[in-house]
């Protein structure tokens, strides 16, 4: 049995459950907050990490490619090599041009904290140039993220998009993902049970992780 470590309010423990979810593949949970991390499994002490028969994974890049390979019945990732590596380039987009850039906007936009006037600036500024690379990418006219079939940048796309149209809404007043169809493709994607089982999850554990920051806070 695989293990799912990490917890629900995290976009990037969501982007593999959704996967495993999708793959139909059976996996338990084990709830680990940042700082709760087993070091041997997770060395920087990240979440999501990966508990298999074999040893544990971490990053969730590396664990969505190795749950790929578990199972062939509902493919994640195209067959040719040119769509799988068109996938993959979005994922890369979605995960490093857009996500981790807007993440810096974060600590200010959903928990309370307080980041300068230039590192807004700046990140709502490269933002704008990345975000409009990935609308060359992203196919809007089809079906899914990347092409007609569910595929892994899916599990990126749904997960990283709210947090980067709130956070630039919040922080820059304008969400920067507004001129692209980004509400009308994620509405269709909440029609799907995994994805609403990931909201579900990530809203209740989003409450137990804000009590625990204004714990930490109160401190």
């Amino acid at each position: 049995m695989l293990t799912l470590c990490g917890f629900s309010a995290s976009n990037y423990y969501n982007k593999v459950k959704l996967a495993l979810m999708e793959k139909q593949i059976p996996f338990a949970e084990e709830l680990a907050w940042l700082g709760k991390t087993n070091p041997a499994e997770s060395p920087l002490g990240k979440v999501p990490y990966l508990r298999t028969q074999h040893g544990a994974i971490s990053e969730s890049e590396a664990i969505i490619e190795y749950v790929e390979t578990l199972s062939s019945n509902v493919p994640l990732i195209p067959a040719d090599p040119f769509a799988a590596a068109k996938v993959r380039e979005l994922c890369v987009y979605l995960n490093l041009h857009l996500e981790l850039v807007a993440r810096n906007l974060y600590p200010q936009a959903f928990f309370g904290g307080k980041i300068s006037d230039g590192t807004r600036d700046k990140t709502l500024e490269q933002l704008k140039k990345n975000i409009a690379g990935f609308a060359q990418l992203a196919r809007f006219d089809t079906p899914f993220i990347a092409g007609d079939t569910f595929s892994i940048a899916d599990c990126s796309a749904i997960v990283h998009l709210p947090l980067i149209s709130n956070a630039s809404k919040i922080m820059g007043g304008t969400d920067l993902l507004a001129e692209l169809p980004v509400a009308d493709y994620l509405a269709r994607m909440s029609e799907r049970p995994t994805v609403q089982k990931i909201n579900a999850d990530r809203k209740a554990n989003t409450v137990e992780l804000m009590e625990r920051v204004k714990a930490q806070s109160a401190r």
